[in-house]
């Protein structure tokens, strides 16, 4: 069997060591020896970006903001989800991660960050949310394990109220968030439809593996049409 090759670290100040590996035709990046992700089985990527993106292929100025860049899989799936005039945000914080994204990781999903659609914004996506006002349509979250309640739906600058408030003023009428989670957490659907989202969660159909991913999908209600003036006698 091939052995693993180790092409590059990075220390991440308050998480670990993030590594890039390769064997063959596959790579994944670990942090402090434990997969976060590879390149073997990316279907729930996909599908993150297939639900944020449904609707928005026929919108000229549909702008679109993803937390998190992997492998660069979602990035590719939404740009071809989108129209020629689209824009797609990427909030990444690692440095890392980008420059593997410009470099050998770039083949995987066909170089989506030489899409002149495509823009990184090397910051917290937390802090990319709590900037915006009515800017997206949709936002696609991949950035940690999802809501987990074995930790209190694990970060609250994104999955607890606060934080879902704050990706509501983000999103533009009719917009949408689509969050990717490691497994399902039945309660967070009752979060995100207490600040009225309408909200499902989607299971990802998996490889020949036992991973059980699934994608958190709210949808804002279209805006209720005004009220026809009083007419005139």
């Amino acid at each position: 069997m091939i052995p693993w090759q180790t092409l590059d670290r990075a220390v991440i100040p308050g998480y670990g060591e993030l590594t890039l590996h390769q064997r063959g035709a596959l790579f994944v990046i670990r942090l402090d020896g434990a997969e976060l992700m590879g390149s073997h089985d990316h279907g729930s990527e996909d599908l993150l970006a297939t639900l944020g993106c449904e609707g928005l292929a026929v919108r000229p100025d549909a702008r679109v903001l993803i937390g998190g860049l992997g492998l660069g899989y979602t990035l590719r799936a939404t740009l071809d989800a989108l129209g020629p005039t689209a824009r797609v945000d990427v909030s990444e914080l690692v440095e890392a991660t980008v420059r593997w994204n410009r470099g050998p990781l770039g083949p995987l999903a066909g170089q989506p960050l030489e899409d002149p659609r495509a823009h990184v914004i090397q910051r917290d996506v937390v802090d990319v949310i709590a900037a915006a006002r009515g800017e997206y349509d949709a936002i696609m979250l991949d950035v940690d394990n999802g809501p987990d309640t074995t930790r209190q739906w694990g970060n609250p600058g994104l999955y607890g109220e606060a934080g879902l408030k704050r990706i509501l003023r983000a999103l533009r009428p009719s917009g949408c968030v689509a969050i990717w989670a490691a497994s399902e957490t039945p309660r967070f659907i009752d979060g995100m439809r207490a600040v009225s989202l309408d909200s499902r969660c989607v299971r990802a159909r998996s490889r020949g593996t036992a991973n059980r991913h699934v994608v958190w999908l709210g949808r804002l209600p279209p805006p209720r049409p005004s009220p026809n003036p009083a007419r005139r006698r």
